[in-house]
């Protein structure tokens, strides 16, 4: 049997359970997952391998109209995750329809790149509404074939596998066989602590903070991590920390105790708040954060 191998791009608005998906094709907690919109910042990587396949899948930002450098970084992550994708999954819900998206998904049809609608959530609706929703994306994306699963329950995710192996062309791997993903350990630690921002925070404070490992050491049984929460405001840092420090206890422990599971072995983790200005518009500090190339 020929091997296949190719990259798997996963697309769609916020708060359809891309992430959730992703982490679900993949096996492994790569993306983090929360309720919040703007919760991947970055494209996220995630490589499969069998006998006779490597799958590259690849998470990328929620598609949204930028209103600041940061967002116009995160939304250049799915242009181009249009661009280079030998499958395109484009991943709504029960919910939305696809309108707010409307110029992506008609560039997923004008790409001539094979592409999967996957609709999640099913186990949110009825079957009648079901129906009427993959004879609205046939009529929307008629070149796509339509997927119904529910990523947080795992049905039908082995259905999506098989598909996806359907289309994939034949080719040799991109990577070796015992490589998970594209992103050093340091990004999935800041990956990690932003994540319990986001649990653990409201308002602004979530989509104004950034979190930079400044250290991440190594040792035969505990890794030793420092990492600096930036945030845009002095006033932004006291809410951060809270008092006495306990938000900051609390954000250091939870992030702390995931990070003991992802890695398999102890952590000590430091964390220190500082002001970064108005980093989401500084091309400076987006690029020293990974957004700018």
């Amino acid at each position: 049997m020929a091997h296949k191998a190719g990259f798997v791009n996963i697309i769609g608005n916020p708060n359809v359970g891309k992430s959730t998906l992703m982490n679900a094709l993949v096996g492994e907690r790569l993306s983090i997952v929360t309720s919040k919109a703007q919760t991947t910042r970055h494209r996220i990587m995630g490589i499969v391998n069998g006998d006779d396949f490597q799958i590259v899948y690849s998470d990328t930002p929620g598609i949204l109209k930028p209103n600041y450098k940061l967002q116009e970084s995160m939304m250049r992550f799915v242009g181009g995750a249009l661009r280079d994708a030998d499958v395109i999954l484009y991943v709504t819900d029960t919910v939305e329809g696809g309108e707010r998206s409307g110029e992506y998904v008609d560039a997923v049809a004008a790409s001539g790149v094979p592409a999967i609608v996957v609709i999640n959530k099913i186990d949110l609706t009825t079957m009648e509404a079901l129906s009427a929703l993959v004879a609205r994306w046939h009529e929307r994306l008629p070149g796509a074939e339509i997927v119904p699963l529910s990523a947080t329950e795992g049905f039908n995710v082995g259905g999506l596998l098989e598909r996806i192996l359907r289309r994939l062309p034949e080719g040799e791997a991109f990577y070796p066989k015992d490589t998970l993903t594209d992103k050093p350990m340091r990004f999935f630690a800041s990956e990690i602590i932003r994540e319990k921002i986001l649990l653990n925070y409201d308002k602004e404070i979530p989509y104004s903070v950034e979190v930079a490992v400044e250290e991440y050491r190594e040792e035969a049984a505990i890794d030793r991590i420092t990492a600096v929460i930036y945030v845009s405001r002095e006033s932004q840092k006291g809410i951060v920390i809270g008092h006495k420090g306990e938000m900051l206890k609390r954000i250091g422990t939870a992030a702390r105790i995931d990070l003991e599971k992802f890695l398999g072995k102890k952590v000590f983790l430091q964390l220190h708040v500082k002001v970064g200005g108005d980093w989401r518009n500084d091309p400076r500090q987006l690029k020293r954060f990974g957004y700018e190339e």
